[in-house]
């Protein structure tokens, strides 16, 4: 079985000299389809550095991200913008919503900035999965924190995308919210065999993943399968 995502030796500094700051040193791990992934660690740790470079954001100082067999920074730019709209889906804690589109035309999105047809029926699909088919004209503003997260992952998930990351997507949000959005990517990953990493300092969250990977000064210190 091949891997949706392979890191290899993945190393990260910032600044230079005196100031030089290692964020990753040398991670390397690989994420099978279908598989739920908690990467945890406390702040600063380079999680968050890691999820940048998984995705695409930003780019290494040395090593590989294989994302459905592509080296992602193969790409140029804006092949990269291309490969990431398409195959990764990013939920972020602050939802990163426009605030001119509804939710419906947000979920849109990664579609119409491709110049591809939306399909009618995966996007009242997915709506409906979220819970906002009575909110889909509704724009970010008329819609509470859980809901916002709600469309986020909705646009994450227009794509069908190779992986989903999730960075601290229930960090801004109030108990039940966080629930019913852990519940939301929970279902995402068994109905539609979607791939997901989620990046947490919330250990409830963590454990409710196949597999935890465990950062510390940007190494990998623990990987740990929870449910085979």
């Amino acid at each position: 079985m091949m891997a949706i995502l392979e890191v290899k030796n993945l190393t990260k500094k910032y600044g230079k000299g005196d100031a030089e700051v290692v964020a990753l040193q040398n991670v390397s791990f690989k994420v099978e389809k279908g598989e739920f992934v908690a990467i945890v660690g406390a702040s600063g740790s380079g999680k968050s550095t890691l999820m940048h470079l998984l995705g695409g954001v930003d780019r290494p100082n040395s090593g590989v991200v294989y994302v459905d067999g592509h080296n992602i920074y193969d790409l140029n730019e804006s092949e990269l913008a291309i490969f990431r709209r398409r195959n990764i889906g990013i939920i972020y804690q602050f939802y990163n919503l426009i605030p001119t589109l509804t939710a419906e035309e947000n979920i849109q999105l990664p579609c119409l900035l491709d110049d591809r047809i939306v399909d009618g029926n995966r996007l009242d699909e997915i709506l409906d999965t979220i819970g906002l088919m009575e909110r889909k004209n509704h724009l970010p503003s008329e819609l509470s924190g859980g809901q916002q997260q709600r469309v986020s992952i909705g646009r994450a998930l227009i794509n069908d995308p190779a992986l989903i990351l999730a960075d601290e997507p229930t960090g801004n949000l109030d108990s039940q919210s966080s629930a019913e959005v852990m519940d939301l990517l929970k279902l995402a990953n068994k109905q539609y065999n979607q791939t997901l990493i989620v990046i947490t300092h919330d250990e409830k969250i963590a454990l409710q993943a196949d597999r935890i990977i465990t950062i510390d000064d940007g190494e990998i210190v623990h990987d740990e399968v929870i449910k085979p």
